[in-house]
């Protein structure tokens, strides 16, 4: 059995919860979900996933709550983690000016750099069909103040852009999204995951 934990500080904790219970039976995958909060939790688990959220907040909670070094010693061993929107920020090795502002602390897991809220105020919350590496028929992003991944390197690699723009990038065990797949009915984008374990 997978034991999977969502990092449970601040954000879309619960909608992932759900979405990975309903991914784990229409996938066949036999998996317990978990939220996380505590450096004890992360013992027992085999994937994890940072949810959206605000990433600044999530941030400090991971620092006050020690949880970065849990984080990073999960990477490390190959376990799969999943970020999305705010989970993406935090995993990325650089940000951009707008992310330095912040005193945003990252965890520097993949060879990526963002860019916070990439897409300005006039478009805060949209939809769009996306065409992801793998996936056979196109998959609805549903973005919400998202990042953008503006460059990669090292082994990291673009599975999915929107107008230009690096939305969803996998490096190794590592899979980071600019969009909310758990608010998405479908559930591919699980399946993307699981494919890591």
């Amino acid at each position: 059995m997978y034991v999977i934990g969502v990092l449970a500080l601040q954000g879309d904790v619960s909608e992932h919860v759900s979405a990975l219970k309903n991914a784990s039976v229409e996938y066949d995958i036999n998996s317990k979900v978990v939220e996380v909060k505590t450096k004890e939790a992360f013992q027992s688990l085999d994937a994890l996933v940072i949810p959206g959220g605000e990433s600044t907040t999530i941030g400090k909670l991971i620092e006050k709550y020690s949880l970065a070094a849990e984080i990073k010693k999960l990477a490390a061993k190959g376990k799969p983690i999943l970020g999305t929107c705010a989970g993406l920020v935090l995993m990325a090795k650089k940000g951009n000016s707008e992310v330095k502002k912040t005193g945003q602390k990252l965890l520097g897991l993949m060879s990526i750099e963002v860019q916070r809220n990439a897409f300005g105020r006039q478009r805060e919350s949209f939809e769009a069909f996306l065409k992801i590496k793998g996936f056979d028929r196109e998959y609805l992003g549903i973005f919400i103040r998202a990042p953008v991944v503006k460059k990669v390197w090292n082994n990291a690699k673009v599975l999915a852009k929107f107008e230009d723009k690096i939305v969803l990038v996998r490096q190794e065990n590592l899979l980071a999204a600019a969009f909310h797949p758990e608010l998405n009915p479908d559930l591919r984008f699980y399946k993307l995951f699981f494919d890591l374990f």
